[in-house]
């Protein structure tokens, strides 16, 4: 049985498992999307924290998150997880990258065996350099065809506003695929599909490391040419990694790749590129620590793609930069001439 036949129409009970920016506002995705089509679908999401998820269930609000945002009533909230997993057709995972595997192993016996899972983190596991899916799929011991990434040029303060944005579902499935772009499309949000997940993967990783490197030259002062350099050849390295891993070239042009790259190095709503503004301002690690709210995932996931880089034997200067100044070994006011420290060659040569 395919999983269009299994799966007609959209996901009727969905729970997403994080209640942060971009939990939070695509649980309100699938919320307006269903609306839009006029299907009934419980949203069930997930938090750590009593207060918030108190006050979604109460005010349908994030405060933390999405302060000026009102969710739909459809959105319910608990801090119990078996609760939110019970019966869901499509479980949506935003939970930091380095947290998911053990995370998983609680969660395993409570997701449903035909459950499709979606990853909507951008990061690589330290230690083993795996990509989430790879996680997802080693830990819950499902089929490729029931593992899902979005990515896209997604900062969740904007969509949460209802502007515009278009983004990807990748899965090896393209039925199933075609049934999470159902299930996510809203007036403001328009899914494309593709079976790249380790292209789609891999732009939304690297572009969290080239955001930093960006931000710091913010943080210098540095000027535009400077910046829309450090954006184009992060492209570059991207590509080369995503190729090295069987990615497809055309991904990296699209909105996965160049997309997501662009709006995340230039919006002052990027966390990875108000880490590296802040970095090239003069803080250290700690303080950015206590500064920021949320996670910046290129400061956690930077060592692993510096490392998945090495072996593959992939030239990524401007990573390899990035990687020096989070770990003590090059200052800031270093980093500016390492950023483009390639050998001379032509510049459509990866």
């Amino acid at each position: 049985m395919t999983a269009e036949r299994s799966r007609p129409g959209s996901a009727r009970s969905v729970a997403v498992l994080g209640a942060g920016s971009w939990g939070t506002t695509f649980a309100k995705i699938l919320a307006d999307a269903a609306t839009a089509a006029g299907v009934e679908r419980s949203i069930r999401l997930w938090g750590r924290r009593s207060e918030v998820v108190e006050q979604i269930n109460a005010v349908h609000r994030n405060e933390q998150y999405l302060k000026d945002t009102v969710l739909p009533g459809s959105i319910t909230a608990s801090t119990e997880v078996r609760h939110v997993l019970a019966g869901a057709d499509l479980v949506v995972l935003a939970v930091p990258a380095q947290s998911l595997r053990l995370q998983l192993r609680e969660w395993k016996a409570l997701i449903a065996p035909d459950a499709v899972v979606v990853s909507l983190m951008k990061g690589l596991e330290l230690g083993t350099d795996a990509r989430m899916s790879q996680v997802i799929g080693e830990e819950l011991g499902i089929p490729d065809h029931r593992i899902a990434v979005v990515s896209g040029p997604n900062l969740a303060m904007e969509i949460a506003r209802e502007e515009p944005t278009a983004s990807v579902v990748a899965c090896s499935d393209e039925a199933t695929a075609g049934w999470i772009a159902r299930s996510c499309t809203a007036p403001y949000f328009r899914p494309y599909t593709t079976g790249d997940v380790v292209g789609v993967e891999i732009g939304g990783i690297v572009k969290n490391v080239i955001a930093l490197a960006v931000g710091i030259c913010e943080g210098k002062q540095m000027g535009d040419n400077t910046k829309a350099s450090v954006i184009t050849r992060g492209l570059a390295e991207t590509s080369r990694l995503a190729l090295a891993l069987g990615g497809e070239a055309r991904t990296m042009a699209g909105l996965a790749g160049l997309g997501d790259l662009v709006a995340t190095c230039s919006s002052s709503l990027s966390r990875n590129h108000t880490a590296g503004r802040l970095l090239g301002q003069g803080l250290t690690l700690d303080e950015l620590a206590l500064k920021m709210t949320q996670t910046a995932e290129g400061i956690k996931s930077g060592q692993a793609v510096h490392d998945l880089a090495g072996k593959l034997g992939v030239e990524m200067p401007i990573t390899a930069a990035v990687v020096a100044v989070l770990a003590g070994k090059l200052s800031v006011d270093q980093l500016g001439p390492l950023l483009l420290s390639r050998d001379l060659k032509p510049e459509g040569d990866y």
